[in-house]
């Protein structure tokens, strides 16, 4: 089977990037365990123990496998990034959960390539998108999809890193990419803005920096189950559902295309929930147009007092089949309490004390905090 042939068709499959590394254990899942042992993988329990020692080698996923498809799909849209935006009323939702779940996207389009491939020849196949126990980034490199920014993330001259990853890991033998050269240079824009310094030098020749799950927003938003730490509620501004900033800020996005794929476009957010009260408007050139025509109505840029008086019921309705979900009822209020605090306003305390008064203790806790960095009701001052 000819490589370029096997890029082609992944290209053809839905795919915006392509690209061939070999199944073999990676030098970077050294310093993977490394960084397991040094406490930064926080309460992810699912990187660590058996599943992180998987990560090492591609064949313990697929034994007979010897060439893994790196494919690489834009989501990037036309809306502005979190750095450009400022209204404090509304929420900031990472931009790679405004539409559809990506590993349902991405899943669907490597089955129509092992399909297309298994018309021409038998070989065993294995997809994994996130979830598994693969070094992604890592072999994305290696296939020649880019290189590993300061900030973690693969980035691609000319592209950025607004990409989903995913991968098939094939039993067929393909000549496989090279690595590009780091593109980064002296450039530290992403670790001097990321507001809770959670890229920390590693004191290694390579990699030299590491993101420190246990100070990064989208860690605290997404994956802690638990209350966020105090000192770092007040640097997480209006942050509901992961961060963007140490993106937003790299040189490498200024001109990144953007995607046509529709699922990927901001949902617009159903009529059922829309709340009595007009909500406040964009500024200008922050707005996203919706299906009903109600500019910024949708999961780009939503309203923090909406959100803040979602049921549960609602909270699934809304947000069903995105990755938001995985940030639960009870923890995505968690996030919009410490938002709605940030952000300062007044009009926020109803639905802060509505919320102090919640049935979940973690949701209390923290609209309780929200309400002290309103300060004193004005009838109370």
């Amino acid at each position: 089977m000819d490589a370029a042939a096997v890029k082609a068709l992944t290209i053809e499959c839905g795919f915006d990037l392509a690209g061939i590394a070999r199944a073999e254990p990676a030098p970077e899942s050294a310093y993977y365990a490394e960084w397991v042992r040094g406490g930064m993988a926080g309460e992810m329990s699912y990187l660590t123990g058996r599943r992180g020692g998987v990560r090492a080698d591609p064949r313990e996923l697929l034994p007979s496998a010897r060439s893994i498809v790196c494919a690489g799909k834009l989501y990037n849209g036309p809306q502005p990034y979190s750095t450009e935006f400022t209204s404090e009323e509304r929420a900031w939702i990472s931009r790679y959960a405004w539409g559809g779940d990506y590993h349902d996207v991405l899943r669907a389009g490597l089955e129509r390539l092992a399909m297309k491939l298994s018309a021409s020849v038998r070989f065993d196949w294995k997809i994994c998108v996130d979830t598994a126990p693969l070094l992604e980034r890592a072999y994305a490199r290696r296939a020649g999809l880019g290189w590993i920014g300061k900030n973690t993330m693969l980035i691609r001259e000319g592209q950025g890193s607004w990409f989903f990853l995913g991968e098939l890991i094939a039993s067929l033998e393909l000549d496989p990419d090279s690595p590009p050269p780091d593109r980064c240079g002296t450039c530290t824009r992403c670790i001097d803005a990321c507001p809770t310094a959670a890229i920390v030098p590693t004191h290694l020749p390579a990699p030299a920096y590491a993101l420190d799950s246990r100070l990064c927003i989208s860690y605290f938003t997404i994956e802690l189950r638990s209350a966020i730490p105090a000192g770092m509620r007040p640097r997480m501004g209006n942050h509901v559902f992961g961060c963007d900033i140490c993106q937003d800020v790299c040189p490498w996005n200024r001109c990144a295309p953007v995607t046509d794929a529709p699922e990927f476009l901001p949902r617009p957010l159903p009529e059922a929930c829309e709340p009595d009260s007009p909500q406040p408007a964009l500024s200008a050139g922050n707005s996203g147009s919706t299906e009903n025509g109600n500019a910024g109505e949708s999961a780009f840029a939503p309203s923090l007092a909406r959100l803040a008086g979602l049921t549960e019921r609602e909270f699934r309705q809304l947000f069903r089949n995105t990755p938001v979900t995985r940030a639960r009822y009870a923890g995505f209020l968690r996030n919009v309490a410490v938002a709605m605090g940030n952000g300062g306003s007044e009009c926020f305390r109803p639905a802060l004390e509505k919320l102090a008064g919640h049935p979940d203790s973690l949701v209390r806790e923290h609209a309780s905090w929200a309400l002290t960095q309103l300060g004193p009701a004005p009838d109370e001052a």
